[in-house]
């Protein structure tokens, strides 16, 4: 188990009221205002697909706990190194690189200084030369004091061999690292602080490392940043770590070519991670923000990635631009992450997982994307700008708020390295057989049901926005409880809601608004009564929608976001086999009756075929 412990339930949880007093959705008499409208995003000309791979997804669902907390990911992970509590001054060596002299365990040749042997050794002084830790298997405490070293040919320092060096930062301090230029291929030591031990760097001081030929901070083994005020200017990588990066503590500030922080052990699963418990970390880097091997984990401090220039700039077909990246596992579970990428901001090739947190993304393509599955259990999940804002084949959302906004689709249920298509079927959307139109799943709709892929609500609140699908399910969609509610798009060629297997509502509230052209709906043996009405005419944004039932009990208020032709809403008050109208000021614009979806005329129809694929 690691040794700094996860906190998965912090008692000073912060909530956003635009989630709990901003809901578009009125339920058993209590009123609650519109939300705001969707980010600005560009409208996608088309629908997304499904991948062709759906097999893969069910072989790697079996080995990855989609619910696995911080807690439980870290025990699985090797411990990373701690930081010692202080030093002892008075047994400790001095040395000043500004005249450095040679004593037990300190080497001087030309303007390099060499530590040899265990102890402790307070730094100070400037050199244009470096400073090199050679001692063997021993454990060395190195204190930088006012250190400022420019080496124009190497490593400002250079860990050749230790067992473990405690870099600590003295208080007050002001200590500056600068390295060369340029390095050859077959160098390994390419940082302006290159280690081939564990290092732990720790106490109040201030570091700026500058990395001129390649990296800034660089550890062959673990790297653990505990305290200081660390500010990392690096051509390549900012920070990295080989086995593990965990950050405790501190101030750190990267500003990075290539990937900000970065462990890159694939061939150990319990290496290969990158884990923030503590700390204010900004992060602004050319490629990932975050890249971690294995696994990215989240559970205290603060984060705060721009990656490839954030989401208003292109990615790049060669460089990976993505905010927080764990090709197996991306947890959320508690601290605050904010990403603003050219790519996904948050991406797993397996699962990802939100315990707990404030998490804030911006996308230029995914908001969050996970080959395998995504849970939302806990926090405050918002995406502000996305192509599509939730990805995954199997996709559970069981608590928490969650607030997204797709210039495509909302929420995307699809399967395999990358759902997301920007030429992909026209519209995407089919009245589901087993649910919008009441009839028995056809061909497509029986192989996307045992396609493996899912969509699960049983909890929390999710509220979508999106100008393609709002819930676009490449398989079957199960709702259990929670609130939902969908802005969805205003085009004709998508749906507010898109299920191409089978459509279950047992519990929760669901409205979903939107055009009528695909329109969806629960299928008509749910436990729970649903109803679908298409309007008359469409109603402008800005109108207040009620559903009223045939007693003139308002059982739903919706106060639209976009124009919207139809809405589709289930939730316990409703009844089947009963009649309902929609108002709008005081007017009827159309009726349905719950659990009876031939009822609805327009984008339905009453055969429950599908229309035409792409």
């Amino acid at each position: 188990m690691n040794p700094v412990t996860p906190n998965q339930h912090p008692s000073n949880r912060r909530r956003r009221p635009w989630l709990i007093a901003a809901a578009p959705l009125a339920l058993a008499g209590t009123l609650l205002l519109a939300s705001c409208a969707s980010a600005d995003a560009e409208t996608a000309a088309s629908s997304s697909g499904s991948s062709d791979d759906s097999t893969v997804t069910l072989e790697q669902a079996e080995a990855v706990a989609p619910g696995a907390t911080a807690a439980e990911v870290m025990a699985d992970n090797e411990e990373a190194p701690t930081a010692t509590e202080g030093y002892d001054a008075a047994s400790s060596v001095s040395i000043d690189l500004s005249t450095p002299e040679a004593t037990d365990g300190v080497g001087v040749s030309g303007d390099v200084v060499t530590i040899t042997a265990a102890g402790t050794y307070v730094v100070s002084g400037s050199t244009t030369g470096q400073l090199v830790v050679d001692a063997g298997d021993a454990e060395v405490n190195l204190v930088l004091d006012g250190v400022d070293i420019a080496n124009a040919d190497g490593a400002a320092i250079d860990i050749v061999a230790a067992d473990e060096v405690q870099l600590v930062l003295a208080d007050g301090s002001e200590n500056t690292l600068s390295d060369a230029s340029s390095y050859a291929d077959d160098v390994s030591a390419n940082a302006a602080l290159a280690s081939a031990a564990d290092l732990v760097i720790s106490g109040s001081g201030a570091l700026d490392v500058q990395g001129n030929g390649n990296d800034g901070i660089a550890s062959s083994d673990a790297l653990t940043i505990a305290g200081g005020e660390i500010t990392v200017d690096a051509v390549d990588d900012g920070i990295r770590g080989k086995d593990l990066v965990m950050i405790t503590g501190g101030t750190i500030d990267v500003t990075a070519g290539g990937d900000g922080i970065k462990a890159d052990n694939a061939e150990e699963t319990e290496r290969g991670y990158v884990a923030i418990a503590g700390g204010d970390v900004t992060v602004v880097s050319g490629g990932d923000g975050i890249d971690a091997a294995t696994d990215a984990v989240v559970w205290a401090g603060t984060l705060d990635v721009t990656a490839g220039g954030g989401a208003d700039a292109a990615a790049s077909d060669v460089t990976s631009m993505k905010g927080v990246k764990g090709d197996v596992y991306v947890v959320v579970d508690g601290g605050s992450v904010s990403v603003d990428a050219a790519d996904d901001a948050l991406h797993t090739n397996n699962t990802a997982h939100f315990a707990d947190g404030d998490v804030t993304l911006a996308s230029g393509d995914d908001g969050v994307h996970a080959d395998v599955a995504l849970t939302v259990s806990g926090g405050t999940v918002l995406v502000t700008r996305s192509y599509e804002a939730l990805e995954a084949a199997a996709i559970t959302i069981s608590g928490g708020d969650t607030e997204v906004t797709g210039s495509d689709d909302g929420v995307n249920v699809a399967g395999g390295a990358d759902g997301t298509s920007t030429e992909g079927e026209a519209g995407g959307g089919a009245a589901a057989g087993g649910g919008a139109a009441g009839g028995e799943p056809d061909a497509y709709a029986q192989s996307a049901s045992s396609s493996g892929r899912t969509l699960t609500i049983s909890g929390g609140t999710l509220l979508v926005h999106s100008d393609g699908d709002g819930i676009d399910v490449n398989g079957d969609a199960t709702v259990a409880g929670g609130t939902t509610v969908v802005d969805g798009p205003t085009e004709q060629m998508n749906g507010a809601l898109d299920v191409d297997g089978t459509f279950d509502v047992s519990g929760g509230s669901l409205l979903a608004a939107g055009s009528s052209g695909m329109l969806v709906a629960p299928g008509t043996d749910s436990a729970q009564a649903s109803v679908a009405v298409v309007f008359d005419g469409t109603q402008a944004a800005g109108s207040q929608l009620q559903l009223v039932a045939s007693d003139g009990t308002v059982v739903a208020t919706y106060d639209a976001v976009k124009d919207v032709a139809s809405v589709v809403f289930s939730s316990p008050d409703l009844v089947n086999g009963e009649a309902y109208t929609v108002t709008s000021g005081g007017e009827t614009v159309g009726s349905g009756v719950a659990g009876d979806q031939d009822q609805v005329a327009g984008g339905m129809g009453g055969g429950g075929g599908l229309p035409p694929r792409g």
